[in-house]
């Protein structure tokens, strides 16, 4: 039976757990007031990382059952758990430019790779005195994540076409300090206005840099760490009375590449996740009693990007 139709196809391995010790340290990360992270040991380095492949050389795979280009994905597996011994940075984003050259290098028949990665949060174990160099605990909070596109450009030397990094699952609540009014009234309202609420946020923050060359120097000087994204947001969201979720967000993205001027673009996905009141004291009315609210949650999403003129730039060959 002739068969004519258009395919797109990819296929790869996700959740790859790696566990590296005693990778390089993050060092020289440049300061800013909102955040006291200077930098981390690395002597555990934990991350789970999906590998994605595409390319034409597959299709028979599928269209004929004809595996001669198949890389399998458990090859690919052993493939990121041995190059990560050969790994010398100290980034999440890093490893995944450091294997997706390695990939490409390696494995002609791919023509474009997407690596993915999930930081595995551990911290020092507090002992008595001091925090353990070898005992780590781990953390179930906010973590770290990047994505990373690569291909060959005509001198079938890798590149990278695309990228994203990003700290998820960040929960924070703030008992005062925001509020929620002068929206729509209709038949179909039932929210009362709140001139100051307890507001409880989940957030997901992404971002991407103007020259990607800033992943890949070294000295980390134009790198952006996560906890420094983490810990300006918390400080924000600490201080600035908002009048809605969407008032935050653009606050928190304004701030983020006032201060980060290498970054190009930051993107916020934010639930609302705020509490019901249930009883307020009569005597002292800040005395309340909440509760979990009805389980479809409000969502939120803003992108604030730089002027297209500032924002030009080549990505990297590696």
């Amino acid at each position: 039976m002739h068969r004519n139709y258009r395919c797109t196809i990819s296929y790869g391995k996700l959740n790859i757990p790696v566990y590296r010790v005693y990778a390089q340290p993050l060092t020289n990360i440049t300061p800013i007031p909102e955040s006291r992270f200077k930098g981390r040991p690395n002597t555990l380095f934990a991350l789970l990382i999906d590998v994605e492949v595409f390319g034409n050389n597959f299709l028979p795979a599928y269209t004929e059952g004809d595996n001669r280009n198949v890389v399998a994905t458990d090859s690919m597996k052993n493939f990121v758990l041995r190059q990560a011994l050969n790994f010398e940075g100290s980034t999440i984003e890093a490893l995944l430019i450091f294997l997706g050259q390695r990939f490409l290098s390696t494995y002609t028949q791919m023509e474009q790779i997407r690596l993915t990665t999930r930081e595995l949060p551990f911290s020092p174990a507090q002992l008595p005195e001091k925090a353990s160099t070898i005992l780590f605990r781990r953390e179930h909070g906010d973590f770290t994540t990047a994505t990373m596109d690569f291909t060959r450009d005509t001198n079938q030397q890798p590149v990278i076409t695309a990228h994203q990094c990003g700290r998820l699952q960040m929960e924070l609540f703030k008992v005062t300090g925001s509020a929620f009014t002068h929206f729509v009234q209709d038949e179909y309202t039932t929210l009362p206005e709140r001139m100051d609420r307890p507001l409880f946020i989940r957030l997901n923050v992404y971002w991407t840099y103007t020259d990607v060359t800033s992943l890949l120097t070294p000295d980390h000087a134009a790198y952006v760490a996560s906890e420094q994204v983490r810990d300006l947001i918390q400080f924000v969201f600490d201080e600035f009375v908002s009048e809605s979720i969407q008032h935050l967000v653009y606050e928190m993205g304004c701030r983020l590449l006032e201060r980060f001027p290498q970054l190009a673009t930051v993107t916020f996905d934010a639930q609302n996740h705020t509490r019901d009141l249930v009883v307020a004291a009569q005597e002292e009315e800040q005395i309340k009693v909440y509760t979990d609210p009805f389980t479809a949650f409000g969502n939120i999403h803003l992108t604030l990007s730089r002027t297209s003129e500032e924002n030009q730039s080549e990505e990297p060959r590696l």
